[in-house]
């Protein structure tokens, strides 16, 4: 198993940046990739970024490319979402996952932290 725990979530105004994190504990040596994916009240969750264990490959939604950087430190097992110029479509739930392959797909990820909000006030 695999447990998440995310961290940084909180109130902000547009324009603003925030900046998450993601500690991974466990089996940490079954991870391939972890994304961040985002849920806003009445929404489907959506794909975020992601990025392999590695460091060496990222993607990212096209509504955050540019604003957000995904990284991650491997002496820590901590993976980052810094989020910049934030707007309030950016508000949700954040959710970091633990998978496979750093792709946009929900299935390719086997473990789910609980997730923190991010609430971007205009």
């Amino acid at each position: 198993q695999v447990q998440l725990v995310e961290s940084g979530g909180g109130l902000v105004q547009a324009g603003g940046s925030l900046r998450l994190s993601c500690a991974a504990s466990g089996r940490t040596f079954s991870i391939n990739a972890m994304g961040w994916f985002r849920q806003a009240p009445g929404r489907v969750r959506e794909f975020v970024a992601a990025i392999s264990w590695s460091g060496s490959d990222t993607t990212y939604a096209d509504s955050v490319k540019g604003r957000f950087t995904i990284s991650r430190d491997n002496a820590k097992n901590t993976v980052y979402l810094q989020m910049s110029s934030l707007k309030p479509e950016d508000t949700a739930v954040y959710y970091c996952a633990a998978g496979r392959a750093p792709m946009d797909w929900e299935s390719l990820y086997d473990y789910w932290g609980q997730g923190t909000q991010v609430t971007v006030s205009s």
